[in-house]
């Protein structure tokens, strides 16, 4: 049967397998940098709009028509300063992590896609660019997967192992990444804090979820400073590793934008997670591509 979208509000349940982490790890933690600069809507990229997103200009909504060349700046800032701060501060610590990059986006910095390649980030495909894929037609759609992937190829050196959506996926997304090939997942789904798989067109394809919650997109909200960010992203961490030292060890995605948590005073609570999280003993902090080939291996999908 051709696949649909549906709905599912029972999942695993209460009884949730136990993803045997390496190592016996209580929570496998996953953080993420969003290289989404130079692919957003602007009048450059022939939009007609500048967007705001995710910057101190977001809901300011100042300019009624035209650039607003402020929140074209506060977009550069992430590509020219905010990437380099946080790659120091993995990079200080040995840790990995996932980039969802905008393959448009990384075109732009090759000094930056360069690096990304040379620490051995997995770069999940966040799209051609910084569109609502949900507003595409199919055969759109179905072109901006392509050219993502050819792009990427060719600035970081290997083909996406994964896709996400920069908005929500349109209801032919999933689809339309398993038939091009080559993805070990998708990430496009919320629901869950564990792997699980899905049927597409009769095969088995897995789905390793995201998560909004613990998310640097908090300061264009309700949050304002880097110790309120820290503690709420703490206080989740310090839950799951709980959980797991119950028999219930589960996954956590951290989100990050080099716009936002890229600026010193917010960096600094990212710091404070990452040392925090370094504190503490049988935690799995991994690459959602390792995520996704671990569940592959150690849960392979059932049977039809």
């Amino acid at each position: 049967m051709p696949y649909e979208v549906t709905r599912d509000f029972i999942g695993y349940g209460a009884n949730p397998p136990d993803p045997q982490w390496p190592g016996g790890a209580k929570v496998a933690v996953n953080f993420v940098m969003n290289y989404e600069e130079g692919s957003e809507p602007s009048f450059e990229l022939g939009d007609g709009v500048t967007e705001n997103g995710l910057t101190e200009a977001h809901g300011l909504n100042q300019v009624k028509s035209g650039r607003d060349l402020a929140a074209e700046g506060m977009f550069e800032y992430g590509s020219r300063v905010g990437v380099w701060r946080l790659m120091r501060l993995f990079q200080e610590r040995g840790l990995p992590m996932t980039v969802f990059g905008c393959a448009l986006a990384l075109e732009r910095n090759p000094e930056a896609a360069a690096a990304i390649r040379a620490a051995g980030y997995d770069v999940c495909s966040h799209g051609w660019r910084w569109v609502k894929h949900f507003e595409l037609s199919e055969a759109e759609e179905r072109e901006h997967i392509a050219k993502a992937v050819a792009s990427l190829e060719k600035t970081v050196g290997h083909r996406p192992d994964g896709w996400y959506c920069r908005y929500g996926p349109s209801v032919n997304t999933r689809r339309l990444v398993a038939e091009h090939g080559g993805f070990l997942y998708d990430s496009d789904y919320y629901g869950e804090e564990l792997p699980f798989y899905v049927r597409v067109e009769g095969k088995p394809h897995l789905v390793v979820p995201y998560s909004l919650v613990n998310n640097d997109g908090k300061y264009a909200g309700w949050m304002g400073t880097s110790d309120q960010w820290f503690s709420f992203v703490r206080d989740a961490f310090d839950m799951l590793y709980e959980e797991g030292q119950k028999g219930r060890p589960k996954m956590m995605s951290i989100g990050l934008h080099m716009r936002l948590i890229g600026h010193p005073a917010r960096a600094m609570g990212l710091k404070r997670l990452l040392d925090h999280i370094g504190s503490r003993k049988d935690v799995w902090v991994a690459r959602r591509v390792d995520i996704a080939r671990h569940w592959l291996k150690v849960h392979p999908a059932p049977a039809a």
